[in-house]
């Protein structure tokens, strides 16, 4: 009977370790995007690209014995918004976060994150910052757990002026114009710092309200008074929008700079004058090999605009970095993922992204474009779009790690 007891347990052994075969901890992915609200044809393509992503992974195969698991979280586009959001997705479990739409819901999020951390060792969170350029992310507020995978305003400005200079268009007198936040503040700044470099004037610079302005002619009437060449402005959703429709409505002659004017409906929106207008961004289909537009546009119906490039490249990344690691079924670490990234170089259509440990500020090669006529891919259903001028290595396109940043990393 001892002998029939001990087989039993043998056998009942066995299947538990069957059990725990064919339900191995999943990795859960949180989107928490703003999926409602005047924001939410950004925050849909974020979540777009995320998904394209994951459904890249799960195809080869998922992650531990399991699908890769993916939830939506509308934070509306608010900040406080977003921090209930972080509640709800950590008491789902999840693993890591994405998101995109503004570097104040970033803000939010980096804290939320770095605190949940602090009270839940081996419990960990890691946020990959999608869109939040300003740069206390990666100086005052730099932590271990988040990784920031796009630009920021002085990568897009010194490759704008890089390559504007190189073309014979950028002039010697510029104009400033940006939202007053955190991110159009390093804006201005990032202009007025390679003045010099440029070799050009800023003649007047001015900030304003964000999001609330619905008629920029007189901010238009300003720059004509000042007889700019280029206005630089890092100025994105309905404040481009309507900044290049007034521009357009004055007939204001100058080569805009800026940093979003891809952004579904501003090349509609400013006509024929969006013609010679430049952008510096993470990516371009015109500046890279077809593969990838076309891979993408097969599996969402489109080809990759505005943001989705980059992040489908941000879970490109990840993938590359789990293809490293093996959890055997068990409990997801963090801290391993996050580890595993920090050592990930991907190799995207326009250039190699790695991260800088330092700081966990991705380098990547930073796109410079321009709207001409009859393009390779044509935008917002017109005859304009966007050929590419240079693309600017990420090892010159990036910026030093800033003194502000104090980074605690996790015991070896």
């Amino acid at each position: 009977m001892k002998h029939f007891t001990l087989a039993a347990l043998t056998a009942v052994g066995a299947l538990c370790a069957s059990a725990v075969a064919l339900h191995a901890e999943p990795l859960k992915i949180g989107i928490i995007e703003s999926l409602s609200g005047s924001q939410t044809s950004t925050g849909r393509l974020y979540a777009t690209a995320v998904k394209y992503g994951v459904d890249r992974i799960n195809e080869a195969g998922g992650f531990n014995g399991e699908p890769v698991e993916v939830t939506e979280y509308d934070n509306a586009g608010g900040a406080p918004e977003a921090a209930d959001k972080f509640r709800q997705a950590a008491a789902d479990g999840v693993d890591i976060i994405f998101q995109g739409a503004s570097s104040a819901i970033a803000g939010q999020l980096t804290e939320d994150v770095r605190k949940y951390n602090l009270r839940n060792p081996g419990k960990e969170v890691m946020f990959i910052n999608l869109g939040g350029e300003a740069m206390e992310l990666t100086g005052d507020k730099c932590q271990f757990y988040h990784f920031r995978f796009t630009t920021t305003a002085p990568m897009r400005v010194n490759a704008l002026v890089n390559a504007m200079k190189e073309a014979g268009d950028l002039g010697d007198k510029v104009y400033s114009i940006n939202q007053n936040y955190s991110w159009g503040q390093d804006m201005q700044a990032a202009v007025d710092a390679v003045a010099d470099v440029g070799g050009y004037e800023v003649v007047d610079e001015v900030l304003h309200d964000v999001n609330k302005i619905q008629d920029f002619a007189p901010f238009v009437a300003r720059i004509k008074a000042a007889s700019p060449d280029t206005v630089f402005t890092g100025n994105w959703s309905n404040d481009l929008l309507l900044l290049m429709k007034a521009a357009g409505d004055s007939g204001l002659d100058v080569t805009f700079a800026t940093a979003f004017l891809d952004q579904p409906g501003n090349i509609a929106n400013a006509g024929d004058t969006a013609v010679g207008h430049y952008i510096a961004n993470n990516y371009d289909n015109a500046a890279g090999a077809d593969a990838f537009a076309e891979t993408y546009k097969a599996a969402t119906g489109h080809y990759p605009i505005f943001v989705e490039g980059h992040t489908a490249f941000a879970v490109g990344t990840l993938q590359s970095a789990l293809g490293n690691l093996d959890f055997d079924g068990g409990e997801i670490n963090v801290t391993e993922i996050a580890l595993a990234l920090e050592d990930t170089v991907y190799d995207t259509p326009v250039g190699p992204i790695s991260v800088r440990k330092e700081d966990h500020q991705t380098i990547r090669p930073v796109v410079v474009s321009k709207v001409v006529k009859n393009p390779k891919y044509p935008t917002d259903d017109t005859d304009m779009g966007f050929e590419t001028v240079k693309i600017v290595p990420g090892e010159l396109a990036v910026y030093p790690v800033q003194d502000s940043c104090k980074m605690q990393r996790p015991d070896a």
